[in-house]
């Protein structure tokens, strides 16, 4: 629900009362003037061409025409045994190779990069799907998903040197160091301490097995002696080896990715809470003393969008509400609530269900989970608009995603890529 106010002739959105309040005191002074207050489902507010928005907290400045051709957009694959998944289409063979390829196929012919391919135990194995997916493409890059406590520096490094080699340059690996179900793969790494300290040693041997040859390292947790790794990683332009993605919001977290990362993603949190994230990264990687090149910065959203306003907000209201029938099953994959990046999300829609101008936090009221937590709702210029906003804070790396997969890939392909490109 939002709030109207209505001053001078004109309806403003106002999303609080705080902010019917502000715009109350704004126009107080100017004659023949009014400001009411009226609930209304945001989609409406949106069809009847209403939607002008205003916000009572201080906004980012932003050069909103900012992107380049230099960003990288892809897409999600979640990985998953069981159908629906955050309200796919269900089907037998939702998870099938033939599926599979299908959607890695359809991201090549309508513009993506590539796509994150989702981890977790109790989900295929996430190599051996993005080996068999870039086996069957020949542009798709897949983002592979993998856990420290689940490979060892050394496997890690030759499966990728090796996937990387037949794939012609593919690769890219994201670094998971959250809970998982540890017991299971035989993992017994404790506390946030000792998990992001293996992480960051992790990551840094996984690097030098990549660029150098004879490799020794003792390390609290990994150790290897005269390593070599072949075969050898082909250095492209701009790409020395597969980039090292990072995520995580704890001050732990920060300091690995502020020395070892290549990339930091962020979950889909406002504007002024990205830039503060993006400015403190900077700080600790200079403080730090980081030797590699600049850390690079992401961001992991769910993207709804339609052919109107109206038509997306009615959408995701529909969507929310299917959601709070069912108790948000399907929609979670993140069930580590005291998770610090997963605790600011969900703690988001205490503040307003819809921030900025159109994240839409309402999802994390009934579970969301990571991406799922807020949606960039609108047509596929509102959403651009809010996109390029992120990367004028420096974001340029894009992980996106809505449901049905298969027709949001050629929908947001076709319709959102091409206003994000120069």
């Amino acid at each position: 629900m939002c709030n109207l106010g209505f001053a001078d002739g004109k309806l403003f959105l106002c999303r609080t009362t705080k902010e019917t309040s502000l715009l109350r005191r704004a126009v107080a002074a100017l004659p023949f003037s009014h400001v009411g207050r009226l609930a209304l489902p945001v989609a409406q507010v949106a069809e009847a061409g209403l939607w002008q928005s205003r916000s009572a907290a201080p906004q980012t400045k932003i050069q909103a025409d900012n992107v380049s051709s230099t960003s990288e957009f892809l897409w999600y694959i979640p990985n998953d045994v069981k159908p629906g998944h955050r309200g796919d289409a269900v089907s037998d063979n939702h998870n099938s190779l033939d599926t599979l390829t299908g959607h890695a196929r359809a991201l090549e012919t309508h513009g993506w990069k590539g796509a994150l391919v989702g981890t977790g135990w109790g989900r295929p194995d996430t190599f051996t799907v993005a080996a068999a997916l870039t086996a069957r493409t020949t542009t798709f890059e897949p983002l592979i998903a993998i856990r420290p406590g689940y490979w060892k520096p050394a496997n890690l490094a030759s499966a990728a040197a090796t996937l990387d080699q037949l794939s012609g340059g593919r690769v890219r690996i994201n670094i998971v160091s959250g809970r998982d179900e540890l017991a299971a793969y035989g993992d017994d790494e404790g506390d946030q301490a000792q998990r992001y300290a293996r992480t960051k040693e992790f990551m840094r041997l996984v690097r030098r097995l990549w660029t150098e040859e004879n490799v020794s390292f003792e390390g609290e947790h990994f150790r290897v002696k005269n390593s070599t790794v072949l075969p050898r990683i082909a250095p492209r332009e701009g790409r020395p080896h597969p980039k090292l993605y990072f995520g995580g919001a704890s001050e732990a977290a920060e300091q690995v990715a502020a020395t070892e990362a290549d990339v930091q993603l962020f979950w889909g949190e406002p504007l002024a809470g990205v830039r503060e994230r993006i400015e403190r990264l900077r700080y600790l990687s200079e403080t730090l003393g980081r030797d590699l090149p600049p850390l690079q910065f992401g961001l992991r959203i769910t993207t709804l969008v339609r052919e109107t306003t109206a038509e997306a907000w009615r959408d995701a209201e529909a969507k929310v509400a299917e959601m709070a029938a069912n108790n948000g099953v399907r929609w979670n994959d993140h069930l580590q609530a005291v998770a610090v990046g997963q605790r600011r999300l969900l703690d988001l829609h205490r503040q307003s269900d819809v921030l900025d101008d159109n994240l839409y936090t309402a999802p994390g009221k009934f579970g969301g989970g990571g991406a799922g937590t807020t949606w960039l709702v609108g047509s596929a210029e509102d959403v651009a608009t809010s996109l390029k906003k992120y990367r004028a804070l420096g974001i340029t790396h894009f992980v996106l995603s809505d449901t049905p997969y298969l027709k949001e890939i050629e929908r947001q392909g076709d319709r959102l890529l091409p206003l994000l490109r120069d």
